[in-house]
């Protein structure tokens, strides 16, 4: 008889539903045990104030050690560059439409929105890339899963918001995005669509048979220039890195100032991952990136 499998999840609908669809992909008996962490608990303030977007998966990894479950099941986007030793990302499930979606309640396009205009994001990386492209937007954090976080629009507290539009399409929520961003006008956070399992370094070889090779093979790539920077981009830096696979590899590449004006963008094609990866992290050393690492100690 095959064991049963304990995937680990936040409790969220949209992390349901992706632990859902990995025990869907797995195919074995499977129990699901939801895990509240540090970022569901405190959503009356900035992920920055809590400790940036490890906050929501530190304690599915103590879980994984104590031997409480078996997996854990997450965003790829929410997990650190820098994952310790003792785990291991075993398996990337194929990727989502990695693009940004524009929410307005009335269907207004956001370059006819109103100066001063106040719109939710609680992600470093859009409010720079927004920042510079509609400096007369005012821009706020927002939190709260996806549901909350229309319920807010709704309420009017906000003027529009941009969310992950994966989410809101696996939610059945599409009918709610008003337009996509390009990937070149809003370049996605590393990992950006891709669930990824993560398992103790010494199971990894156990759920390896639902890898997605294509989603692997980018995610591996964006997170690989990501570690190039060491432990520099885990507190909370307005960065992004999106890779698309066709016959070469394609990373763009954004680095910008989360309360300044300064942005850098790269785009490089390849064939071979690691000499790619490279290449993209040597043209944003030397075009001052590591200047605008912003780490909150």
């Amino acid at each position: 008889m095959t064991a049963t499998v304990r995937i680990g999840t936040r409790g969220s609908q949209l992390a349901l539903w992706q632990a859902n669809e990995a025990a869907r992909l797995l195919g074995r008996p499977f129990e699901i045990v939801t895990v509240r962490t540090t970022g569901d608990k405190r959503t009356d303030v900035s992920l920055a104030s809590v400790g940036g977007k490890g906050v929501f998966i530190k304690e599915l990894e103590e879980a994984l050690v104590r031997g409480e479950i078996d997996l854990a099941v997450h965003s790829l986007k929410d997990v650190p560059s820098i994952v310790p030793p003792r785990f291991a990302l075993a398996a990337f499930l194929e990727r989502a439409d990695p693009r940004d979606a524009w929410v307005q309640i009335d269907g207004i396009p956001i370059d006819r929105m109103r100066d001063g205009a106040k719109i939710g994001t609680s992600a470093p990386r859009r409010r720079a890339q927004l920042r510079a492209r509609y400096p007369k937007l005012r821009i706020e954090d927002i939190r709260g899963n996806v549901d909350t976080r229309i319920h807010k629009l709704r309420s009017g507290l906000y003027d529009a918001a941009i969310l992950a539009s994966a989410g809101l399409t696996r939610l059945g929520r599409a009918n709610e995005i008003t337009s996509y961003f390009s990937i070149d006008d809003m370049i996605p956070a590393a990992g950006q669509g891709i669930v990824v399992i993560e398992t103790l370094a010494e199971r990894a070889g156990d759920f390896g048979d639902v890898n997605h090779a294509a989603s692997a093979l980018a995610a591996r790539s964006e997170r690989g220039v990501l570690e190039k920077f060491g432990d520099l981009l885990d507190c909370y830096s307005a960065v992004a890195v999106h890779a698309t696979i066709d016959r070469d590899i394609t990373i763009r590449a954004f680095f910008g100032e989360i309360d300044g004006d300064r942005t850098i963008r790269v785009q490089q094609s390849g064939s071979e991952p690691a000499k790619l990866v490279e290449s993209v992290y040597k043209a944003l050393v030397a075009a001052g990136a590591e200047d605008l690492v912003h780490c909150r100690k």
